[in-house]
């Protein structure tokens, strides 16, 4: 009887370490796959680095956040949609994006394409005059 009770308890102990060892490994995950996207969401590289190409998109007056980001990342505007939306809610600019027609380059970090966003083309007309 000792040696089943010893088997036993090898065995049971055998489990608690491989679920021990299968809790650290996810942890340790999640916490660099945070760490990850923390650190984008303030260290934002845009797509290309020199020679960035211009595309022309268009808002709609009834477009979400969510939709906009995700249009952006079809087009190869951003890398990550989910990334932008907590850079939008996160900036000045939340809230503040206007219907339109603007131009975005890939070269340019989300907040700049924010503040694109957040500016009617009548101001940028005005802006260009001065």
């Amino acid at each position: 009887m000792n040696v089943k009770y010893l088997i036993i308890t090898m065995l049971e102990t055998i489990v608690k370490i491989v679920i021990l060892a299968a809790v650290v490994v996810f942890v340790f995950r999640t916490s660099t796959q945070a760490y990850d996207f923390g650190y984008r969401v303030f260290a934002d590289e845009p797509m290309s680095v020199s020679g960035g190409r211009t595309i022309t998109v268009g808002i709609a007056e009834d477009a979400s956040i969510k939709d906009i980001a995700k249009m952006l990342e079809e087009k190869g505007l951003i890398e990550d949609a989910n990334l932008f939306i907590v850079q939008e809610l996160l900036s000045a600019y939340h809230g503040k994006i206007l219907p339109g027609i603007y131009d975005l380059s890939t070269d340019m970090k989300a907040e700049q394409m924010l503040e694109i966003l957040s500016t009617s083309a009548e101001e940028e007309g005005e802006e260009e005059k001065e």
